[in-house]
């Protein structure tokens, strides 16, 4: 049995009660950081073995944790915050799992994207999410691809690349384009800026931008 266990994007009371208990009961915790994992555990008393699992060793250990779920162990797989496979690991070891015929569940909970997108005054009904944009290779591509649109887009970006990202969506878009960004969300300096591409990239030029963050653009007209 494999369980895919969202863990708080900030705040540690947003962990959902059935999520503690499949914490509590699994014989092993899949964490991208053992120390923020460890974190999360000892703040709910919760004792177990946690074993590295992330982008850099997940090829690496996908068949020996296969087998050991073959064998009857269950598993919980973490990321540091949010939902394991948005924009994190999880996905080759959950194909790897139906292929082999393991129950996988995914228990619903937290996901930065959603309230991101929710708060953001922008069209929900209809969305694409792009997780984080490429740096390099196929970035201008996707960029032109974006400015079409119809739909609301979301994606996520790093505090160092957010002003740079924002200049570019201003020529790709337009500087009229509207826009929010999401920063540090259910956290105590949670900070939701919205307005023009233009006014949001000047207010971020004037600050040191600093957590995670969510942009939520609104599509072409």
């Amino acid at each position: 049995m494999l369980y895919l266990v969202p863990t708080p994007i900030g705040n540690l009371k947003d962990i959902t009660l059935r999520a503690l208990d499949v914490l509590k009961e699994v014989d092993l915790v899949l964490a991208e950081d053992t120390r923020t994992t460890s974190h999360l555990l000892t703040h709910y008393q919760i004792n177990k073995p946690i074993t590295p699992y992330h982008q850099h060793n997940e090829h690496k250990v996908l068949n020996h944790l296969v087998a050991q779920l073959k064998e009857g162990k269950k598993m919980a797989v973490v990321t540091d915050a949010g939902t394991p496979g948005i924009s994190d690991p999880a996905f080759l070891l959950v194909r790897e799992c139906i292929r082999e015929g393991i129950r996988v569940e995914c228990l619903p909970g937290a996901t930065a994207l959603v309230p991101a997108l929710v708060n953001s005054g922008l069209p929900t009904n209809s969305f694409v999410f792009e997780g984080f944009l490429p740096v390099k290779k196929g970035r201008q591509t996707l960029l032109k691809k974006l400015a079409e649109e119809e739909r609301t887009i979301v994606f996520y970006e790093s505090p160092n690349r957010l002003v740079k990202t924002l200049e570019e969506l201003i020529n790709y878009f337009g500087k009229e384009r509207q826009c929010s960004v999401s920063r540090e969300l259910t956290k105590m300096f949670e900070e939701n800026k919205r307005g023009s591409l233009a006014e949001v990239s000047a207010w971020f030029k004037e600050k040191t931008v600093k957590g995670e963050i969510v942009v939520v653009i609104s599509g072409k007209e």
